[in-house]
């Protein structure tokens, strides 16, 4: 039963510090664009094969 009266508290402890840390990632901006970064990729790819193209 003691062990109960020290894993509560402490999960409670680790719980504010995940949202601590989901509410300082917001504020940060970091989920703000989530789908780009994964797009740039294809687009780069794209740019370079109409230059290679306009080359040919």
């Amino acid at each position: 039963m003691i062990i109960l009266l020290m894993l509560i508290p402490l999960s409670l402890m680790l719980l504010a510090f995940a949202i601590g840390a989901f509410v300082w990632a917001v504020r940060k901006g970091q989920f703000d664009a989530l789908d780009t970064p994964a797009l740039d990729i294809l687009h780069d790819e794209m740019r370079v094969e109409r230059a290679e193209r306009r080359v040919d």
